[in-house]
């Protein structure tokens, strides 16, 4: 199992947009299952919906290309590499989820070549799928600082 530091020794994202909050099983490169607590905190909430607080699909496909991301960077020839969005397909959304859900992240990564590869990603609360997807990604390069 993988804590919020060591995630962060992985995943270049951080707040507001790291949304894995533990890795519990990791095989590199080819699986793992990963955590995101939902809370009425969430900086998205007061937006989507005021009256109705529901968490984003996007967010969802983040979350999950996180976990993914997670597997992939946990291999020696990916690490400090950039995880970049290339497509997603197949995506659907069954149920909300709200505060108080604790979201389970099951990402299988199907082929991986040099930059790229593709994973199928599903999200779960309790035993119920709420959202699936295949999404394709590539590994890019961390661009050099800026000169001062």
């Amino acid at each position: 199992m993988l804590g919020i530091k060591e995630i962060k020794t992985l995943l270049p994202h951080r707040y507001p947009f790291l949304l894995v909050d533990r890795i519990l099983e990791l095989e590199p490169g080819r699986r793992a299952t990963g955590i995101k607590n939902v809370t009425v905190n969430e900086f998205f909430f007061p937006g989507h919906f005021p009256d109705y607080p529901v968490m984003p699909g996007v967010l969802i496909l983040e979350a999950m290309a996180q976990v993914a991301a997670a597997a992939v960077l946990s291999l020696e020839s990916f690490k400090g590499k950039v995880p970049l969005f290339a497509g997603v397909s197949e995506a659907r959304f069954r149920k909300p989820v709200v505060p108080g859900d604790t979201l389970k992240l099951d990402v299988e990564i199907t082929k991986l070549r040099s930059k790229v590869g593709k994973a199928v990603c599903k999200a779960w609360v309790g035993e119920e799928l709420v959202a699936e997807a295949e999404m394709t990604f590539a590994a890019g390069e961390k661009p050099s600082p800026a000169p001062a």
